[in-house]
């Protein structure tokens, strides 16, 4: 049965959260998973302009697969990039080209968003995911290394008060 590619609406929310979550347990997040269905329905879909926006999968009624993005509005080429956070396919439904077609999805999102470029993270442990990106087309790049601020050190770095040394 061939999968149905759409971008997620709200009634979506109650499928679409199981899906993040067993997102976050693959990539090792579960203990910071904070997103509920308020979350979703308030920042996906309620919020103008969203913070985030979802392609779905699905199949036989059931949602089997997601990808979710957002827009970086502009770039150093003048044009936004379509950011891709995640991307989940259900175990049982994997090796369907369920994940290609979210893939082409979202190329055509960020064609018809008028995007320069597509964008995304992958573990350095996921080499099911590396393999399967670079089948794609896509490339590794090995010039950017992804930096992030959290918890203890994102708060140090917001106090007024705190002095940097380099």
């Amino acid at each position: 049965m061939t999968p149905i590619i759409r971008l997620a609406t709200e009634q979506d929310i109650p499928h679409l959260l199981p899906l993040m979550r067993a997102l976050a347990e693959f990539e090792h997040y579960l203990d910071v998973f904070a997103v509920d269905e308020h979350v979703l329905r308030e920042q996906g879909f309620r919020k103008d302009p969203p913070d985030f926006s979802a392609l779905v999968a699905e199949q036989g009624g059931n949602l089997v697969g997601m990808l979710v993005f957002y827009l970086v509005p502009f770039t150093a080429t003048a044009k936004p990039t379509l950011y891709i956070k995640e991307l989940y396919v259900t175990e049982a439904a994997r090796g369907q080209q369920i994940g290609e077609g979210l893939m082409r999805a979202a190329a055509r999102e960020a064609a018809a968003r008028g995007c320069g470029s597509v964008r995304w993270t992958v573990a350095n442990w996921n080499t099911a995911g590396q393999r399967f990106y670079e089948r794609l087309g896509a490339q590794a790049n090995p010039i950017w290394i992804d930096y992030g601020l959290s918890g203890a050190a994102l708060a140090a770095l917001a106090e007024p008060s705190t002095e940097l040394r380099e």
